[in-house]
């Protein structure tokens, strides 16, 4: 089938994109901030148990990410003077509130990023799906005071009519499209897609590759260059999209501090979220 969600539209023929301050490349951090329920599977570091109920393991390595992992990653984004783009299950608000008041005191963005990340969105009826979208979107906006923008799927997953569920909701972007450097318009009006990692992403580059802490930073490091030089006429964007029980683990709590630091005294980058971005976009493009 056609894809209608969003057209072609090749790199070199587009409008120049144009930074606050005249920076080339605007930088957000994607903090993954998730529950996962402990009688299904999920992601999983060790398959041999991911389909056992309980599975002490895989759960005991994603619990990490909220008692311990997280609470080192805003330390390091605090020393670097970063503010989170926080990717919010909604079950978390009840969870761990800790976390959300954490993120209120460092006045972060919060993206709606489904109930829970065991539960994938894919393949509901419009009626339940607009159900499931407006109670995500509600507890997020009664728990932080402001209703989200932005919206990524658990796994990034959506249906055909996400994208205009969540402009009648007011939101106007998505992360879940992670084909381009720039945002663009979907054809759901009103919406955009913003750039997203699945690759320069603590998962992808850890757990499915295995890599260490030294590579990640280079990793970062080679992104921000490239997309820099690119940027030469037309801003860009990069997105560093980071999980706290992984990322948050000891052992790569000073690449990650290595990396940010990097960024942050890179010359032409804009340190936003990606609520910013996606308003600038809407504002001048």
């Amino acid at each position: 089938m056609d894809n209608e969600l969003f057209g072609y539209s090749p790199i070199v023929e587009r409008e120049p994109i144009h930074w606050p301050g005249g920076a080339r490349v605007a930088f957000y951090v994607g903090v993954n901030i998730e529950h996962y329920r402990v009688d299904r599977p999920a992601t999983s570091i060790f398959e041999g148990t991911a389909r056992l109920v309980p599975d002490p393991l895989n759960y005991g390595w994603r619990d990490y990410g909220p008692r311990m992992g997280l609470w080192r990653l805003v330390d390091s984004l605090d020393r670097h003077g970063m503010r989170a783009s926080a990717l919010l299950n909604s079950d978390v608000v009840e969870r761990y509130p800790q976390i959300v008041e954490a993120g209120l005191a460092r006045d972060w963005a919060w993206l709606a990023h489904g109930k829970n990340n065991s539960t994938f969105q894919a393949d509901l009826p419009a009626d339940e799906e607009r159900a499931y979208l407006g109670e995500v979107v509600g507890t997020i906006e009664k728990a932080t005071g402001r209703r989200p923008r932005g919206w990524m799927g658990p796994g990034l997953t959506e249906s055909f009519q996400t994208p205009s569920l969540l402009a009648e909701l007011g939101l106007s972007y998505v992360l879940d499209w992670t084909n381009d450097d720039q945002p663009y318009r979907l054809n759901a009006p009103g919406m955009l897609s913003v750039p997203y990692a699945i690759e320069l992403n603590d998962i992808s580059l850890f757990v499915g590759k295995s890599l260490s802490g030294p590579d990640f930073v280079r990793i970062v490091e080679d992104q921000l260059e490239q997309l820099h030089a690119d940027a030469a006429g037309s801003g860009r964007v990069m997105a560093l999209a980071l999980h706290p029980f992984v990322i948050g683990q000891p052992f790569r709590a000073k690449y990650l501090d290595q990396a940010l630091e990097h960024v942050a005294n890179h010359p032409g980058v804009w340190l936003t979220t990606s609520d910013d971005i996606a308003e600038h976009y809407l504002r001048s493009a």
